[in-house]
């Protein structure tokens, strides 16, 4: 029990940490240094908050919308407090003006108070044959890596922090740091810095540290590593038969790399590896607490690929997925194809919360993860 209340006492100092209201535009100058979200958490700032089911459930899921307007449900989800964020994909986008008068409207939405953390605004952003917005990067990961050049990708993280953050958003999925394999799904969609775990380190971290730079949080993807992957999951189940030594060897090193840059998520795949796992990677808690937590030390948030995607239809769909992922102790939900996917997964969780199938004190222990991140944007 006092790990379960000390638990709570963090998740409730780090919402009271995100008192202050959204900048209404998205034009913040940057994010807050760790000083300034340290201040910002002070406990003077706002008494303990007990949450509700479906708030906690709700503050961990990424939601989808159809179209170009918010429809009323997700809206009063976030008026509620029960939602982490927004994940705009090229249906929701139109011309910039378009994309700023979107995102200000989400940012200007209501919520009770203590509970005023900035919303997590991403899109896929990697640039090449992956990029939701007009603007940088000008060129995909494997032209960065062709010119040999990290400093390039610095550049063009920073740039593209600059296009995200115009348009109101705050974070990106992006980069690819996994280690392609030649005739590998990833090859032929021309994504990934390229074959060289040394060059996928190196341009990885220079990217994460440029969009970092630019007051936009980067995402490492997709751990532990989807670089040998024959398909995509989008399409149903993938297994990836690479042995535990070359996973660790070439496969995890450029996510090292990218969260000593400052990469402040890391997803995980949705693939199979039997060396590791019965289960996709974002089910198993052998790799998430494992593998990324324990193998790399890594203390950010970690976040699902989309939990909606066909290999997911026999482990009980979106519901089945939310709640094994939480489980396994991914801390972000992501739902990237309908608002009642995610809708229902977030209900799954909160009555997995009532009726105590799902613990608790890690949901909110993780919880405190995500807030910590929400309060350093703006």
């Amino acid at each position: 029990m006092r790990g379960r209340a000390a638990a709570l006492a963090v998740a409730a100092l780090a919402l009271a940490a995100c008192g202050a209201k959204d900048e209404p535009d998205g034009h913040a100058t940057g994010p807050r240094t760790g000083t300034d979200a340290k201040a910002a958490g002070s406990p003077a700032a706002r008494p303990g908050i007990r949450l509700t089911d479906a708030q906690l459930a709700g503050q961990h899921v990424v939601f989808p919308f159809a179209g170009r307007t918010p429809p009323p449900a997700l809206l009063a989800r976030i008026r509620r407090g029960e939602a982490a964020g927004v994940i705009f994909l090229g249906a929701n986008l139109g011309t910039p003006a378009q994309v700023r008068a979107l995102t200000r409207t989400l940012r200007r939405v209501p919520r009770p108070a203590g509970m005023r953390a900035p919303l997590l605004l991403m899109v896929d952003q990697e640039g090449g044959s992956v990029q939701r917005l007009p603007g940088a990067p000008s060129r995909g990961a494997p032209a960065m890596a062709a010119s040999g050049r990290p400093s390039v990708a610095l550049a063009e993280g920073r740039a593209t922090a600059a296009t995200l953050r115009a348009a109101g958003m705050n974070v990106d999925l992006a980069p690819v740091v996994d280690v392609v394999r030649p005739e590998s799904a990833l090859q032929a969609e021309g994504r990934g810095f390229g074959f060289s775990v040394k060059r996928v380190g190196r341009f990885g971290a220079a990217f994460a540290r440029g969009l970092r730079a630019g007051g936009v949080a980067a995402t490492a993807k997709h751990f532990p590593g989807f670089g040998a992957a024959p398909a995509k999951t989008d399409v149903g189940a993938v297994r990836i038969r690479v042995g535990l030594r070359d996973l660790r060897a070439v496969d995890r090193p450029p996510f090292a790399a990218a969260i000593r840059a400052g990469a402040g998520l890391v997803m995980l795949s949705s693939a199979i590896y039997p060396t590791l796992s019965r289960a996709p990677a974002v089910l198993s808690a052998r790799v998430v607490q494992g593998e990324l937590r324990g193998g790399l030390g890594f203390k950010g948030v970690t976040i699902s690929d989309d939990l909606e995607a066909p290999a997911f239809a026999s482990r009980g769909g979106a519901r089945g997925a939310a709640l094994a992922a939480t489980r396994a102790g991914v801390d972000l939900l992501l739902f990237a194809r309908t608002y009642d996917g995610a809708d229902r997964a977030a209900r799954a969780l909160a009555d997995g919360l009532r009726s105590g199938r799902v613990d608790r004190g890690a949901v909110e222990a993780s919880l405190a993860r995500v807030l910590a991140l929400r309060a350093a944007l703006r």
